[in-house]
């Protein structure tokens, strides 16, 4: 802000010299020769007492001068006037013309139009300089903390809201980053408690076989049951209490199976095209920027079923997949159609993934062999085919011609 201020006053400086300058030059003009336009119109009728002499001068067209006289330097009378004069010598003589000054020149028009025209240029600048400084700045200003203590995660104070038409929106928007990163929160605290109670839970349950099956260790060792029977019994409880422990575990690896993002779906229809712009947007300027070809495929615009937002997550998500592992030549989109169906295939040259693996890539935290020091968490395909199931569609991929291919599925409306 301080710096926009020291612009501000800068700019000020500016106005002011330009009017200093503007109104010396035509001071300076004003006061020249050419700015005094008597000057002129006696030299023309001097000129022409010098071609025609005086009998032949008509001063009923001229503006400044009303009169010219030959001078009789015996008679004194001559100089005895009210009037402004100047006296000329032409071809030997003397002549006096007399001329007034009292008529508006157009040279103060032009010094009053120049000073308008400066002054609301002037009011026009320093209007828009203000506006800048108060609709935009100021309002920008009491926004740079929001970022700040939302990496401090202080996420209780909600955002205020601005009637402002330049930030609503932005702040709308901070608001709901805010309520999400809480949200967040809350359900990471809710699947830690889960998490420990479930294991806690299936701790005190395994500690109950288990023990029992220790117990009949020891007896065993020990020689306490003789019996051939007694022995076959307690071996049938061992393996039934090995079951049971084996199911615990059974249960601890569904639970860590279990969908730990709960990715929210908003259903409803949107235009295909809605969706392809705002990805083609980005990424043409993004793949530029690093040399690989990009291009889209022609199509025909149709509705489709889903939430667009989380569409245009899927196609995102793909596309950094095909930047990240492709060898960066070329990334193309695709179209086709397949029942009731609009399929959208994103290609990227320099696959490097083995056939082998390409059936784990929508797994979570997989991450294939091709990966090289390409940083990630493999998650990236797994929540595309989270996101596809859950608006009916589905996503799949291919390796054709040394060349990955990446398929989502969109059910149309």
């Amino acid at each position: 802000m301080k710096a926009f201020d020291r612009i501000l006053i800068l700019i000020l400086f500016l106005i002011a010299a330009v009017f200093i300058a503007a109104n010396l030059c035509l001071s300076e003009r004003n006061n020249s020769p050419e700015g005094r336009p008597y000057r002129v119109e006696i030299g023309r009728i001097a000129l022409e007492i010098e071609q025609r002499g005086l009998e032949n001068i008509d001063l009923t067209r001229t503006k400044y001068v009303t009169a010219v006289e030959k001078i009789d330097l015996q008679n004194n009378a001559s100089f005895e006037t009210n009037s402004d004069y100047i006296i000329r010598e032409i071809n030997g003589e003397l002549y006096r013309f007399d001329y007034r000054t009292d008529i508006k020149s157009s040279s103060s028009g032009q010094i009053i139009f120049v000073n308008l025209f400066l002054a609301i240029m002037s009011v026009m600048t320093i209007s828009v300089m203000l506006f800048i400084r108060f609709r935009l700045l100021v309002p920008f200003q009491k926004m740079t903390d929001l970022p700040y203590e939302l990496s401090k995660g202080n996420l209780a104070v909600p955002v205020k809201e601005s009637k402002n038409r330049f930030f609503g929106r932005f702040l709308w928007g901070v608001d709901m980053l805010r309520e999400n990163i809480e949200h967040g929160r809350q359900r990471e605290l809710e699947l830690q408690k889960e998490k420990k109670t479930l294991l806690l839970s299936l701790s005190h349950d395994i500690k109950t076989p288990l023990s029992a099956i220790k117990l009949y260790s020891k007896a065993l060792s020990k020689g306490l049951y003789s019996d051939v029977k007694k022995q076959q019994e307690i071996s049938e409880s061992i393996n039934s209490k090995a079951d049971e422990i084996e199911k615990y575990v059974s249960e601890i690896i569904g639970a860590s199976r279990e969908d730990f993002l709960n990715i929210e779906i908003s259903m409803s229809e949107f235009y295909l095209s809605e969706v392809i712009k705002k990805v083609s947007d980005y990424y043409s300027e993004k793949l530029s920027l690093i040399g690989t070809d990009f291009s889209v495929h022609e199509f025909s615009d149709c509705l489709l079923k889903g939430d667009p937002d989380r569409s245009v997550e899927v196609i995102q998500n793909i596309l950094e997949n095909a930047i990240k592992y492709g060898d960066g030549r070329s990334i193309e989109i695709s179209f086709s159609e397949e029942d009731n169906c609009r399929l959208v295939t994103v290609k990227n040259s320099g696959c490097t993934l083995p056939e082998n693996e390409l059936p784990h890539i929508f797994e979570s935290f997989w991450r294939g062999s091709n990966i090289g020091s390409s940083g990630g968490n493999g998650l990236g395909l797994y929540i595309c085919r989270q996101i596809m199931n859950k608006m009916g569609g589905e996503v799949f991929s291919e390796i054709r011609d040394g060349s990955m291919l990446v398929t989502a599925v969109f059910v149309r409306a």
